[in-house]
C-alpha cells in the first residue's frame, strides 16, 4: 500500500478543512502574543538620533565658518581705537610674522597673510623692527607696513667714509638740534671714556672715536643724548665686527686701531667691489714694508692729507711737513680719516693674496682700477 501523502492544514481539500482553517486563524489574531515576541534593540534608534545631532550640528557650524570666512570681521580681532606691538626680530619669515600678528588679533589666519604677502611679491622685503597696528588694519596696509620698514622717528644715517665731523652735523640735523655738533664731538672726543666698555679701543688712547662711530642708519629718540648715540654707534661696531678675523693685520704689527685707520684710507681710496678693495688693502700692506725701494714704508695717499686740509689737495699740500702727510711721513696717519664700511674692515683682514707683494702702486680712472709693480710701469699708463 503506497505511503500516504503528507498535507499540512491549509492544504486540506474539502470545505469543512478550509472552514475550520479559517475559524481558527480568526481566533488566533485575537490572542495576546506580544510575550512570546523577541524584544527589538533601542540601538540602532539611538544611533539614528545621534547621527542626525551630528549632521545636522556640522551644517550649523560650516554655516556659521562660511559666514565669518565671507564677512571677513570675526569678533576675536582686535577692535578699532585698539593698539597691538609687533617685534619682527631680524631673519623672521612671513610665517612666523603671521602667526604674531594672529596672536596680537590682528588677523585672522596666519595663512591668509603669508598668501597676501606672496601675492604682493613682498616676501623678502618684511622689514625687521617694532611695529604698532591699530585695530581694524587692512590685511594689505599692515604687509605695505611691513615692507616699507618700521616708523624710525628721526631717522639718522651716517654713510660710509663720513667723518666725525661729518657725523656731528647729521647728528643735529636728527635731532633738530636738541643735540648740537658740538656736544656730540666733545662726547666722541676721548676714546679712553669707552676703553672699559669696549675692548676694540684699547690701543686708541685718549684719540677721538674718528672710523668707530659705525655707518649706519640709526633711530634718534626724544631722550637720545649725546653719549647715548655714541654707544648706539659702537654697539653697532662691536656687533659689526664680531665676526672679522684679525689675525692678519696683527701678524703685521698691527694693533686693531691700526686696521681700522688702514681700512679708512681704503674706504677713501678704492671703489665699492670687494676684489677692488681687497687689491687696494694689498698694495697698502705692500707699501707698509720699511725695506726695500725708497718708496717703501710711505703709504702716499691722498686722501690723508684731504682729510687734514679739508679738500682736495694740491701737490704741494700732498707733500708738506704735516702730520698726515703719508708721502712725507711712514707708515699710517696718526688717526682713521673716517668711518670705513665693513667691507674695508674686511679687505683689511683679508687683502688679496695674488696682489701682496706684486703690487705697489695703482690709479682708477672712472670705475676701472690699474695695478703695476713698478714705479716705471705705473708712470707708464699716463704716457
Amino acid at each position: 500500500m503506497p505511503p500516504r501523502k503528507q498535507v499540512t492544514y491549509s492544504q486540506r481539500p474539502n470545505h469543512a478543512a478550509r472552514s475550520a482553517h479559517a475559524r481558527g486563524e480568526r481566533e488566533f489574531r485575537t490572542y495576546d502574543t506580544s510575550y512570546i515576541r523577541p524584544k527589538q534593540s533601542k540601538g540602532p534608534k539611538i544611533f539614528a538620533a545621534v547621527l542626525a545631532v551630528v549632521v545636522i550640528g556640522g551644517l550649523v557650524w560650516g554655516g556659521l565658518t562660511l559666514f565669518n570666512s565671507c564677512s571677513g570681521t570675526p569678533a576675536e580681532l582686535l577692535a578699532e581705537g585698539q593698539e597691538a606691538t609687533v617685534v619682527v626680530e631680524q631673519g623672521s619669515g612671513a610665517k612666523a610674522i603671521g602667526e604674531q600678528l594672529v596672536e596680537k588679533k590682528l588677523v585672522g589666519s596666519a595663512s591668509d597673510f603669508t598668501k597676501r604677502v606672496n601675492e604682493m611679491g613682498v616676501e623678502s622685503q618684511l622689514k625687521p623692527g617694532t611695529y604698532t597696528f591699530a585695530g581694524g588694519t587692512s590685511l594689505d596696509d599692515i604687509v605695505r607696513q611691513l615692507a616699507a620698514g618700521p616708523d624710525m622717528g628721526n631717522a639718522l644715517t651716517i654713510p660710509e667714509g663720513y667723518k666725525l665731523s661729518d657725523i656731528a652735523t647729521a647728528v643735529a640735523t636728527a635731532s633738530e638740534g636738541r643735540i648740537t655738533a658740538e656736544a656730540f664731538t666733545a662726547a666722541a672726543s676721548d676714546a679712553s671714556v669707552y676703553a672699559a666698555s669696549y675692548s676694540f679701543l684699547a690701543d686708541a688712547g685718549t684719540n677721538s672715536l674718528e672710523g668707530f662711530l659705525f655707518p649706519k642708519t640709526y633711530a634718534v629718540a626724544d631722550d637720545a643724548t649725546a653719549d647715548s648715540l655714541v654707544r648706539m654707534m659702537l654697539d653697532q661696531f662691536q656687533k659689526e665686527t664680531a665676526g672679522l678675523d684679525w689675525s692678519y693685520p696683527q701678524s703685521q704689527g698691527l694693533s686693531i686701531y691700526d686696521a681700522v685707520n688702514l681700512a679708512s684710507i681704503v674706504e677713501k681710496e678704492s671703489s665699492g667691489d670687494e676684489q677692488i678693495r681687497a687689491q687696494v688693502a694689498a698694495v697698502f700692506y705692500n707699501r707698509l714694508e720699511t725695506t726695500g725701494e725708497p718708496s717703501y714704508g710711505f703709504l702716499q695717499s691722498d686722501a690723508t692729507t684731504a682729510y687734514e686740509v679739508g679738500h682736495d689737495p694740491t701737490p704741494e699740500e700732498v707733500h708738506a711737513e704735516t702730520p698726515y702727510s703719508t708721502y712725507t711721513n711712514k707708515g699710517l696717519p696718526p688717526t682713521p680719516i673716517c668711518s670705513p664700511s665693513l667691507d674695508c674692515l674686511k679687505a683689511v683682514c683679508a687683502p688679496d693674496q695674488e696682489s701682496l707683494g706684486k703690487y705697489f702702486f695703482f690709479y682708477f680712472e672712472g670705475d676701472s682700477y690699474y695695478f703695476t709693480e713698478t714705479y716705471e710701469d705705473h708712470m707708464g699708463t699716463f704716457s
